[in-house]
């Protein structure tokens, strides 16, 4: 056994990776969610974007129910970043459900005060290994212009009102096809303002994946 070989093997008899859902040992291939969590999770039909949405796609493979939903809230207000690769093979379990041609991702932005009382955004730590998955850049020059108020619990209209003007992306995003990476899709409001944005600086196509949608 070579030495590269033989160090692997050593890391993985003291430090095997495991699941995140069950702690059970994963087998080589299987990532870091064990093939019967996977098989287990509530996977739910992915469709193109609504007619009036700016985006080609809007995908979220899950339901945003348990254990997935504890996933999402164990990363987002606990900190617990390595959640954030595992929602990421979860969610690259539905690119095959959107178009070829995706040539950059961007992670919704969070506003510069909660990304800093928060110490980070959970949509990029779910889209660097989406990006790394397709072999794409990150965008990087898109911000969240103002602190908006959360999401949750306002009406359809409210969220639209709430979320309008509300990212700023530079002039020249010169990309095929930028796919927006979230953590939870609802009405998809959020996906769709940031994706005008993206629009109108300079992208020919847009779609958003998030990992899970709440509601029907």
């Amino acid at each position: 056994m070579n030495p590269l070989a033989l160090l692997r093997a050593f890391d993985d008899a003291v430090m095997p990776v495991r699941c995140v859902f069950c702690g059970t040992r994963v087998r080589a291939g299987e990532g870091i969610v064990c093939s019967d969590c996977f098989e287990d999770l509530p996977w739910r039909y992915s469709a193109p974007a609504p007619v009036r949405s700016p985006l080609e796609h809007e995908i979220a493979p899950l339901a945003y129910e348990f254990p997935v939903d504890a996933a999402i809230k164990l990363l987002k207000f606990r900190r617990r970043l390595y959640y954030g690769p595992a929602l990421a093979q979860l969610a690259c379990a539905a690119l095959d459900d959107l178009p070829a041609g995706i040539d950059a991702v961007l992670p919704v932005p969070l506003h510069w005060r909660r990304q800093w009382l928060r110490g980070f955004n959970q949509a990029h730590e779910i889209a660097k290994p989406v990006a790394k998955w397709l072999g794409v850049p990150l965008i990087r020059d898109v911000r969240r212009r103002r602190a908006t108020a959360p999401q949750s619990g306002l009406s359809a209209r409210g969220r639209t009102d709430n979320l309008r003007n509300a990212f700023d992306a530079r002039r020249g995003i010169a990309r095929r096809h930028v796919l927006i990476i979230d953590d939870v899709m609802t009405t998809g409001t959020t996906v769709r303002q940031l994706g005008r944005a993206v629009l109108a600086a300079g992208a020919a196509s847009v779609s958003a994946l998030a990992v899970a949608r709440a509601g029907p």
